[in-house]
């Protein structure tokens, strides 16, 4: 027997130490003794003894001697180590090997095993897009409505995103014109533009979108955000770039250097909070739009009535719409 395993070992812990002692306080046994004879009832621990080298045939016949077990230790322990260590290696490289399967299969374009589409969900999420980011090497593009990603969230992204910048990677990142009063996605712009990436925002409503190298595409299977999609299909990406990039266009550049530009921001959401009272949006949509919460929203409309005199939303609609008010007038040119 080359090595023992964890059934030798209780035996001997149990069994086989306590017949060792009584060998070495006697000085020998007897191979007649009826406890280790076929069918004793240390039989088999005696046998165990015999095979480590802990007891040997003695000088008188029919007997045994007790052996000292610093000279047999080793022959015992030294085998049990190296199959330690070559399990080691050996799980190491199964491990290597099970990486670059994981490597191939987010990298790979369409199979007929599993088609241009992965379904992700729940907890599955963030570490599906982790590994996707953590290969990324030419651009991420991402879209991510609202402002409302909590600090444990952003903070776990930046440190994913300012890695991957790091590399080399470009970056470029879409935000509602509501993130701008987040003090945590400015610490998070903060962070990735000081690396290099791109950052701005919109007025309009867009769904959240991240694209890695134009080459997979992930977005919500549902509202609630618990499961996703992986798109690979080179087709449907391009089409989700091209969005994108039409979106980025009309985009306002997201600095933390903004006093001039918060002046047409503010007027952008103003008339787009006019064009929700005009399309009859219930607040909750129309907050979700514009990417802020329903009470913010409550006193966009609040200030509306204000500034046309006007008690109800009826009134206000009324009176906008004698004034031919749309949203979708054009500011006027800022005086010098």
């Amino acid at each position: 027997m080359d090595t023992y395993g964890p059934d030798d070992r209780a035996l001997f812990e149990t069994v086989a130490t306590t017949l060792y002692e009584e060998i070495v306080a006697a000085g020998e046994l007897s191979a007649t003794d009826p406890r280790i004879v076929p069918g004793g009832e240390l039989e088999r621990a005696f046998a165990l003894l015999v095979e480590v080298g802990l007891v040997t045939a003695g000088a008188a016949p029919e007997t045994f001697t007790p052996v000292d077990p610093t000279s047999v230790q080793s022959r015992v322990v030294a085998p049990l180590g190296q199959e330690g260590a070559r399990l080691i290696d050996e799980s190491s490289q199964w491990a290597r090997a099970f990486g670059n399967l994981a490597h191939a299969w987010r990298r790979a374009p369409q199979t007929t095993e599993r088609g241009p589409f992965t379904y992700i969900r729940n907890e599955g999420i963030d570490p599906f897009i982790a590994g996707l980011v953590s290969d990324c090497e030419e651009e991420m593009l991402t879209a991510q409505p609202q402002a409302g990603r909590d600090p444990r969230t952003l903070a776990a992204a930046a440190l994913r995103d300012t890695a991957m910048l790091e590399r080399g990677t470009k970056m470029r990142t879409l935000y509602q014109h509501s993130a701008r009063r987040s003090a945590v996605t400015h610490k998070y712009v903060t962070a990735v533009t000081e690396r290099g990436a791109e950052v701005r925002t919109l007025d309009e409503f867009f769904n959240r979108m991240i694209v890695i190298d134009r080459r997979v595409a992930v977005i919500p299977a549902q509202e609630d955000l618990k499961s996703a999609i992986a798109i690979r299909e080179p087709s449907v990406v391009e089409y989700l770039v091209d969005i994108f990039e039409r979106t980025w266009e009309r985009a306002r550049p997201f600095t933390n250097r903004e006093t001039s530009m918060m002046k047409d921001i503010a007027a952008e959401q103003r008339a787009m909070t006019i064009r929700m009272l005009i399309e009859g949006h219930a607040d909750p949509v129309s907050a979700k739009r514009l990417g802020v919460s329903p009470r913010t929203y409550a006193g966009y409309v609040a200030d509306l009535k204000e500034e046309y005199e006007s008690e109800t939303r009826f009134q206000l609609g009324y009176t906008m719409g004698s004034q031919g008010v749309s949203g979708n007038e054009q500011p006027p040119p800022d005086e010098d």
